[in-house]
């Protein structure tokens, strides 16, 4: 009798995409120890390199058409870390420094467990629910993503940290920020994602000038310019849907 040979092909894993990941994941692990040492301003930091990182991750895989399921499950389970965990520990820690009332500190950590399970539940409907339109999800994300998020509750804390706000009401307005994020990130809003932005495409001579004058601004200011633009980016969506069904019913109105 001949033995059949059974050849197993083993499947590897593109390196650069997953690299930068993984560096993503570290800033965002960087960032727990920092707000477990009570180093804020550097766990706002560890934030926001690690959207940085995984803000280049998904375009190098479609750049390099590298993309394949392993370093989608890799790079949720990456961003659960950065932007779920280490943002509502960073709220928990940095509010109970604010509050020590214990009503308030159950509130802090039910805040912060909110938080992580709606980013828990954001990814899982990212990565399962299918969406027939290609074109509105390329253009849009469902719900506010949870980069934006995190970097929203990271810019709060560094300001805070910045002109020393540590009491009891600006806690307060922290942790119902962060409820409304969480919220935000399960319900049906359209955000851009901007995926479909062509890097390669040829563009005005203004836009140039305006990216420079952006990166000057963070440069000396970082915290402030981050804060207003994650704040109108979040708004963006809730916005947006109000014109939307403004416009329905002025349409509806002149049907009639």
């Amino acid at each position: 009798m001949s033995r059949k040979r059974i050849s197993i092909r083993r499947r590897g894993i593109y390196l650069i995409p997953n690299l930068f990941t993984t560096l993503a994941m570290l800033a965002g692990f960087y960032a727990i120890i920092s707000s477990v040492d009570h180093h804020y301003i550097d766990a706002a930091l560890g934030i926001f390199i690690a959207l940085m990182f995984d803000s280049m991750d998904g375009r190098l895989a479609r750049a390099m058409n590298a993309q394949s399921a392993f370093g989608g499950e890799y790079d949720s389970l990456a961003d659960m870390l950065s932007f779920g965990v280490t943002p509502a520990l960073l709220v928990f820690i940095w509010v109970g420094n604010a509050i020590s009332l214990t009503g308030w500190h159950k509130f802090s950590w039910l805040s912060a467990f909110v938080y992580l399970a709606c980013v828990a539940l954001r990814l899982a409907r990212f990565n399962s629910v299918d969406v027939p339109d290609h074109g509105i999800a390329k253009r849009y994300f469902f719900g506010l993503p949870c980069p934006a998020a995190a970097a929203m509750i990271a810019s709060m804390v560094w300001l805070g940290e910045i002109y020393q706000i540590h009491g009891a009401v600006s806690a307060i307005i922290v942790l119902l920020v962060t409820l409304c994020l969480a919220l935000l990130m399960v319900s049906n809003i359209y955000y851009r994602s901007f995926k479909d932005l062509d890097i390669n495409q040829q563009t005005r001579f203004i836009f140039p000038v305006l990216a420079m004058l952006l990166a000057v601004c963070i440069f000396f200011r970082p915290a402030h310019v981050i804060f207003m633009l994650t704040l109108v980016y979040i708004l963006s969506g809730p916005l947006a849907a109000l014109s939307r069904r403004r416009r329905r019913r002025h349409n509806l109105k002149l049907v009639k």
